[in-house]
């Protein structure tokens, strides 16, 4: 069985799940695991396909071609990928963050993340309110590893100590999801 990474970004409109999926669906393409989402006017979708064997990369990319004209995506890639099992992870916790809107925020907090061997599950954020000092809202699905929960809550609170946002982590509660 082949599997492929498909991504497609372009201005939100109606059709464009059921076209991408039309032309999968011609190389008898399943799709495993998806994201997608609407950022900023824009639609994006993340997916992995499986085919069968016989279908190549550049099967998977004309058929999406066909299916896609005329949308106006402004981005398609297929790669190919293997499937890894044991590199998938689960998240077990949630962190949010919240503050004032200023550069910086996303990198500080993931950064921590990344020197403390966290691995990031999913990350979303928003920026909301009016006037001078929106807000902006953060929240991280995150899989601990090795760290501690409290270990990671003390270097959270220096994160954001230093970038003037509240920090909450937490498990993440299995029937939320």
């Amino acid at each position: 069985m082949g599997h492929f990474a498909v991504s497609a970004i372009g201005r939100d409109r109606p059709g464009i799940v059921a076209s991408i999926t039309r032309g999968l669906l011609a190389v008898d393409g399943n799709v495993e695991d998806s994201r997608m989402t609407i950022v900023g006017g824009h639609f994006a979708v993340m997916l992995i396909v499986s085919t069968p064997e016989d279908r190549t990369q550049n099967a998977v990319e004309a058929s999406l071609a066909q299916a896609i004209e005329g949308l106006g995506l402004e981005a398609v890639t297929v790669a190919e990928v293997s499937t890894d099992s044991e590199a998938s992870q689960e998240a077990d916790h949630v962190i949010t963050v919240y503050g004032s809107d200023h550069p910086g925020i996303v990198h500080a907090v993931s950064s921590e993340l990344a020197d403390a061997g966290v691995n990031i599950v999913d990350l979303q954020t928003q920026l909301g309110g009016t006037g001078e000092s929106p807000l902006y809202v953060m929240m991280l699905e995150v899989q601990l590893g090795r760290i501690s929960a409290a270990e990671l809550d003390d270097r959270l609170g220096s994160v954001a100590s230093n970038a003037a946002v509240e920090v909450e982590l937490r498990p993440l509660e299995a029937e939320a999801l």
